[in-house]
């Protein structure tokens, strides 16, 4: 090849690459233009519409670390070793980690893809001499030489898929947008775990104080059955009256059997929560201990807020995101394809002759390919991209929704549940009055002692329901944390 047709063609090549740097600029497809407006009105107010008059505050910022507030440090070891080793949260790392892989494949797919190769050939003339010698009589030429023939090889090759009609472009936006998605579920795993290790520890001190009470109703029960016995003897009662102690002492007894299962169930789930064998936790959890503290006030966002930070809210949106790239992405397939091959390199017959100028040979051949006829294929493709985009959508819309509901649920349960602990309060103050009352008068001996056991086990009663009361009161401030969506952190 010539210098001036070397020249020649470079230009062409260079003319040919600037018009479709300039073509590449162009995308098909719908442009994404935010997801749709959920609940205006609602999502816009200052304040939830089930928010409680009392209970709760109105803040600009809710803190993330929630359960920092009830004051409990085994708690907190709790949660931070879960979302340290909870087997949940390490697979929603791993769908996390492929996503982001899977972007950068994408995005590698916009480069050139090139090669390197090399070859080196040698090989002999197969032995003519008796064909030369047949040659000679009859007076033909012969041909010289045997030695061995020997060529060298070595170059680049390149090709590059020019994105004309930007269906790779679109194929990096779904791909970074299904990555983000995959991000906010990794968030809303956190959400789900810190909620979940809270409301399993709450049972389980729940459940230890409500056995130790009802084992203490018990022992009072069965004192009461001892006297009753005593007067059976001197026949002041009768035998039904001894029956129906019995009944309630077996009765209350009965209620320590599924207690004690429940908490070995608790411990297992806290233990399997972390990331531990179920029993891990038996020696460190299983003196009982108090509730954890209810803070006195609860901070919430108004509804905009909330809808911003719920990683469901930003998954759901992401994935509407993506499908709505999809669409451009198919929508490219119905344009022709351009491809830049190439090759550089050198050839010679020598190894030491590679690199010398007249070994050098370039080539670039810019190549087309179009499915003019496809049979409808790609325009299914579209379809199916857009009723994804659509279905996307309406699972949108309905996260918001739900979302909503959760929170103002959450709130109306947190608000109901404080007023029933109240009642339950005043119920609790007025059985251990009645229960000093009966002692001061048993001591002056103006009640009996089963007038004095029979108090006694109301007063425990009314304890055992308030306890399963502060339970149930901090399991409903968990839930509406978890229905703020706190409780995730960016790291």
């Amino acid at each position: 090849m010539s210098m001036s047709s070397s020249r020649h063609a470079g230009i062409a090549c260079a003319a040919w690459l600037t018009v479709m740097a300039g073509l590449s600029g162009c995308t098909v497809g719908p442009d994404y233009r935010g997801a749709p407006d959920v609940a205006h009105g609602a999502a816009q107010a200052s304040a939830f519409v089930r928010a409680p008059a009392a209970g709760v505050t109105q803040v600009g910022h809710a803190p993330s670390r929630w359960w920092e507030s009830l004051g409990d440090p085994t708690l907190n070891a709790l949660i931070a070793a879960a979302l340290k080793n909870n087997p949940d949260l390490h697979a929603a790392q791993a769908r996390l980690r492929q996503s982001r892989a899977q972007l950068q494949q994408q995005r590698a797919a916009e480069m050139p893809k090139v090669s390197a190769d090399a070859a080196a050939v040698r090989t002999r003339k197969p032995d003519l001499s008796s064909l030369q010698t047949s040659q000679q009589a009859s007076g033909s030429p012969s041909s010289s030489g045997r030695g061995p023939l020997q060529f060298y090889s070595a170059g680049f090759d390149a090709s590059w898929e020019i994105d004309v009609f930007g269906g790779t472009r679109r194929a990096i936006e779904a791909a970074s947008a299904q990555a983000q998605a995959v991000d906010a579920d990794l968030a809303d795993t956190q959400v789900s775990l810190a909620a979940e290790v809270a409301q399993a520890y709450i049972d389980l001190r729940s459940q230890q104080q409500r056995l130790q009470l009802a084992d203490r109703s018990a022992q009072l029960e069965q004192q009461t059955l001892d006297l009753i016995r005593q007067q059976r003897e001197r026949g002041v009662v009768t035998d039904a009256d001894v029956e129906r102690q019995t009944t309630q002492v077996e009765n209350t007894r009965a209620t320590l059997i599924p207690l004690d299962e429940q908490i070995t169930e608790s411990l297992d789930q806290l233990a399997v929560l972390t990331g531990q064998a179920p029993g891990a936790l038996d020696r460190e959890l299983a003196t009982p201990a108090v509730l954890p503290a209810m803070p006195a006030s609860v901070p919430v966002d108004d509804p905009a807020a909330v809808l911003r930070r719920r990683p469901d809210i930003r998954a759901a949106e992401r994935r509407l995101a993506a499908s709505n790239a999809q669409i451009g992405q198919h929508k490219a397939d119905l344009f022709p394809k351009v491809t830049m091959l190439g090759f550089i390199g050198s050839n010679a017959g020598d190894p030491g002759h590679l690199l010398h100028k007249s070994a050098f040979t370039w080539l670039g051949v810019p190549y087309l390919q179009w499915d003019v006829l496809d049979f409808g294929r790609t325009r299914g493709a579209i379809r199916q991209a857009e009723a994804g985009r659509d279905e996307a959508a309406a699972r949108y819309t309905q996260t918001v929704l739900a979302a909503l509901q959760d929170a103002n649920n959450a709130l109306s349960r947190y608000g109901h549940q404080r007023e029933s602990v109240a009642r339950l309060q005043q119920i609790e103050a007025s059985a251990d009055r009645s229960a000093n009352l009966m002692r001061q008068r048993y001591e002056a001996g103006a009640s009996s002692l089963i007038d004095l056991l029979d108090t006694q086990r109301v007063q425990f009663s009314a304890q055992q329901n308030l306890v399963q009361g502060r339970a149930e009161l901090l399991k409903d401030f968990v839930s509406l944390q978890k229905s703020l969506g706190l409780g995730w952190s960016a790291e």
